[in-house]
């Protein structure tokens, strides 16, 4: 019995329930492990070999997906990886490069799925949970508005303005003036940090306060403003920002 635990130890057939991320690529075993262990047991590497099925002459479908890999340094800059940046890997055709694009493409499109009309928003994790996947590698701030019913029901979501976030570029007439046509009773606001740092900035404040006080005099309340990072986020109300504090008691 010995003898055969040793064999099997040697020739590879124990393996890891759950290899890290970028782990070890066993190449007849992908489909497999994925059977049985499920994708999230899965590293990059097998599961790019999965979406490539076959190699190249210069070795399989995982020697493939790890030069994909080392070529972008992971998966967020290959993500926004152009096709032709894709075709210059040797071994990565036509057909593969078509795989590898339409299968991110679609997970992108998951992130990018809006909030579902009439859902409640109750709470600041509820947000994060939303935009942090949508909002993951961006480089550039965006700044959307939650549009709520009195019940804080979500009508509709919209995308405010894109870029570093100023008085100047978030103008209470382009966030209100949706809201009055949507007859939306309160707004929630959010927007991202690429910085991975959620905490507001002087600017942050300065715009959430204008924002409020605004929505106090047209009777639409600003019930939150959320600040999204990958794994993090600030929210001005649980923080006890005064200017959320004063709308909620006019």
């Amino acid at each position: 019995m010995a003898g055969l635990e040793d064999r099997s130890v040697a020739s590879g057939t124990i393996e890891s329930e759950t290899p890290p991320a970028s782990g070890p690529y066993r190449s007849d075993r992908p489909r497999e492990r994925l059977a049985r262990l499920g994708a999230r047991a899965l590293s990059d590497v097998e599961l790019l070999a999965l979406v490539f099925r076959t190699g190249s002459r210069a070795g399989d479908s995982g020697v493939l997906a790890r030069a994909v890999l080392a070529r972008f340094g992971g998966l967020v800059d290959l993500a926004s990886a152009p096709v032709v940046a894709l075709r210059s890997i040797p071994g990565l055709g036509p057909a593969k490069a078509a795989s590898l694009v339409a299968a991110l493409e679609l997970a992108q499109r998951i992130r990018e799925e809006p909030l579902e009309r009439g859902r409640p928003i109750r709470s600041p994790a509820d947000v994060q949970r939303h935009f942090q996947p949508r909002l993951m590698g961006s480089k550039r701030e965006s700044f959307h508005a939650l549009l709520l019913d009195g019940r804080h029901r979500l009508i509709t979501e919209e995308e405010v303005s894109v870029g570093t976030l100023t008085a100047s570029l978030v103008h209470p007439r382009e966030v209100f003036r949706e809201a009055i046509r949507a007859a939306a009773a309160a707004l929630l606001l959010v927007h991202n940090h690429p910085s991975g740092n959620p905490s507001p900035s002087g600017e942050d404040r300065r715009v959430t306060e204008r924002l409020a006080s605004a929505g106090d005099l047209i009777g639409i309340r600003v019930v939150d403003h959320v600040i999204v990072c990958e794994g993090s986020y600030f929210s001005f109300r649980e923080s006890g920002a005064d200017c959320l504090e004063r709308s909620a008691r006019s």
